[in-house]
């Protein structure tokens, strides 16, 4: 019970929960306020857990006396703990409600993190361009994205039935299904069986034999290796970042590629370099917690954070290379690597800053901007990438597929040529084109050095070459006519 002039203030950091009393002078009950230990902002809380009243009569009085008895038999006693690095001492945590089965299950299948390896599976399906996919159906891009989904969580699931008493340790999976009791250990190796063979026969039947093994062995390596190393050597960073790097080559054969092409080696080495700035600034935030729980981590090992600052901007360096690798491949028009040095010159903006202050505010941008990084690159490797430029007739297109995937490239290709700042500045006062009826190309498009379009392959030494097949558009003038 806490007298009549006294306010009960509990504060919530993490998991931890202070309690203070201030003094408030007021003819009211006492009130349980409940506000975050960053900002102090008081949110009072009506409904859950406290009540209050602050009428005066003597039936509203009994109701307050009764009310701060509840609510004093409610109060919890903790440390007043500074910081989340401090050992927590025997505290009872405010009662949360529990999970559905469904919320239980996306959890230990780790649905956010499958569904970013989907994506990046169907950014290498669409890769192939309009030519590969006129002869692809859509069940073959159902079994590969579904395929691929259900390999991912079974890898998930079984890393947490290994890593269960190391997760127990930490805040940050402190309450993960297999941990709280939510899921038996049972069942949650029956859910990894079952979503590892479901998942690797789909892709069997549905897509083609590198596919599946691509599939089938990257549940090996992540919940096999990767798991195995990650209390034992900070080499798994690397194990887990080629794991993080098949789904998009998976796409890329599921659709019809080889594994050897230029594309697919691209679109692996890409997502294999962005995992390295954005896991080394999840383990710098998280540090602490990786060394409760027994993590080889690099950051764990990195008190002062210059190896860590050291490798994401390395990584970043390498990562803002590959446009312009692209390029040189002929694989993407010059424009993705143009694009790419705005994109890539802000990333590493961020890792600068965090390289001349190491603070978890900086890392924390460094990670966001990885968020956000990595589907701007690759709907910019789609839209300057030289297959999606390609002519598909009309008896090998598949209309289901094709169509609305095309009007879309083209929009969105058309409405960045008109805003193409070459375009604007060079003259379409003449029209010139090469050939002649049916193979008569227009050269308008190749005025931009830097084309989104088809027409930018087209130099000007080829047209000087075929000066003889030239078609002006132009008007005579008076002189030419006599």
């Amino acid at each position: 019970r806490q007298p009549n002039n006294m306010t009960s203030v509990m504060y919530l950091s993490g998991r931890q929960l202070r309690r203070r009393a201030c003094s408030r002078s007021s003819s009211t009950s006492f009130q349980h306020i409940i506000c975050t230990s960053a900002r102090r902002r008081p949110i009072i809380n009506h409904t859950s857990f406290f009540s209050s009243s602050t009428t005066s009569n003597n039936n509203d009085d009994e109701k307050n006396n009764s009310a701060r008895s509840i609510s004093g038999s409610e109060s919890m006693n903790t440390n007043d703990a500074t910081n989340s690095d401090k050992s927590d001492s025997a505290t009872t945590s405010l009662p949360t409600p529990p999970k559905s089965t469904v919320s239980n299950l996306a959890e230990l299948s780790k649905a956010r993190l499958s569904a970013l390896v989907v994506s990046t599976t169907a950014f290498g399906f669409m890769s192939v361009g309009p030519t590969a996919l006129a002869f692809t159906s859509l069940p073959t891009f159902a079994a590969a994205s579904i395929g691929t989904a259900l390999c991912a969580s079974s890898a998930a699931t079984f890393n947490q039935v290994i890593e269960v008493e190391r997760d127990a340790k930490m805040k940050r999976t402190g309450n993960r299904p297999l941990v709280n009791g939510a899921v038996s250990k049972h069942a949650a190796i029956g859910l990894g069986c079952l979503t590892g063979s479901t998942g690797g026969i789909l892709l069997g039947l549905g897509t083609d034999p590198i596919t599946t093994m691509l599939g089938v062995g990257n549940i090996g390596l992540y919940a096999g290796l990767y798991t195995y190393l990650k209390p034992r050597s900070e080499i798994n960073t690397w194990v887990g970042a080629v794991v993080g790097a098949i789904p998009p080559v998976m796409g890329w054969t599921a659709a019809g590629g080889s594994i050897l092409d230029p594309e697919a080696v691209l679109l692996g080495s890409t997502l294999f370099l962005w995992q390295f700035p954005h896991f080394f600034a999840l383990n710098w935030m998280y540090r602490t917690d990786y060394k409760r729980g027994g993590f080889a981590m690099v950051a764990v090992n990195d008190p002062n954070g210059d190896r860590t600052a050291s490798l994401i901007k390395r990584y970043g360096v390498y990562l803002a290379s590959l446009p312009f690798l692209s390029t040189a491949l002929e694989v993407t028009s010059p424009m993705f690597a143009v694009e790419g040095i705005l994109l890539n010159g802000y990333a590493l903006h961020v890792a600068s800053k965090f390289d001349k202050e190491r603070s978890n505010s900086n890392a924390r941008k460094v990670f966001l901007t990885s968020l956000w990084y990595l589907p701007c690159v690759m709907m910019l490797f789609l839209l300057h990438s030289r297959r999606w430029h390609e002519e598909v007739t009309n008896d090998e297109k598949d209309e289901t597929i094709l169509d609305s995937l095309q009007t879309l490239m083209s929009k969105i290709q058309s409405k960045g040529k008109e805003l193409c700042m070459h375009e604007a500045l060079v003259s379409k006062e003449v029209e010139v084109s090469v050939g002649e009826g049916e193979n008569k190309t227009s050269l308008d498009g190749s005025k931009c050095p830097i084309s989104m379009t088809k027409n930018a392959q087209i130099s000007m030494a080829t047209a000087k070459n075929e000066v003889n097949t030239l078609t002006i558009d132009e008007e005579p003038t008076k002189d030419e006519r006599d």
